[in-house]
């Protein structure tokens, strides 16, 4: 399901009524039977799941270095911005959207603004990693750009550690575990450059940092 229309439990129904076995939606669905991060919590999916949400690309995005840290270090709490390219929902020109001012803002012209917005991403962790649920959240920037996005990601670690080892572990999860979903680089890669690569996350090393060991 990936028409947008049926992110509803009971539109997604309307596939199993029609003879689907069962309904794969490619986005954050409402009260699915299971919403599956791969590399984070596929291991938990079950044949009894019919209709299964593949959460969003954000979600997809930072399931994984969240993953390899929460194995690792242990994370208290954490806040992430995304700095994302403008969607279809979005307008070229200023449109009145609700009194909500957040919605306000989202109708503004996608095409000439940096536009703050909310993101359920960073929650739907939550969801992923029950242990992490309300520990997290995060806000969204929308930007004039075709296609791309960036995760910028802040967290408490349980235990010490350094710049060095938070790249040793990444670079170490994405040759072995999480081969094929987290990717790591060390090149100085633009969001151009990563458009079209099949991986889940791609961490770039250059620009960790640690502050008071945790």
């Amino acid at each position: 399901e990936s028409t947008g229309f049926f992110t509803k439990r009971e539109g997604a129904t309307k596939h199993l009524e029609a003879g689907a076995k069962k309904v794969l939606i490619s986005a954050p669905a409402v009260n699915p039977d299971f919403t599956v991060v791969i590399g984070c919590n596929d291991d938990k999916l079950t044949n009894e799941h019919k209709i299964i949400s593949m959460a969003s690309c954000t979600t997809n995005c930072l399931g994984p270095v969240v993953k390899v840290l929460m194995d690792n270090y242990g994370i208290v709490n954490g806040m992430m911005t995304t700095v994302h390219s403008y969607t279809g929902d979005q307008k070229p020109v200023d449109t009145a959207r609700a009194a909500d001012p957040i919605k306000m803002i989202r109708g503004r012209a996608c095409a000439a603004n940096i536009v703050p917005t909310s993101t359920g991403a960073a929650k739907a962790i939550g969801v992923v990693f029950p242990e992490l649920n309300g520990k997290m959240d995060g806000i969204a920037m929308r930007i004039p750009t075709p296609n791309g996005s960036v995760v910028d990601l802040k967290v408490n670690l349980g235990k010490s550690t350094t710049v060095e080892d938070v790249n040793t572990k990444m670079k170490e999860a994405a040759s072995g575990y999480l081969k094929g979903i987290l990717e790591y680089t060390d090149d100085a890669i633009v969001t151009t450059d990563i458009v079209g690569n099949p991986a889940s996350s791609i961490f770039s090393s250059l620009w960790t940092k640690v502050i008071g060991g945790t």
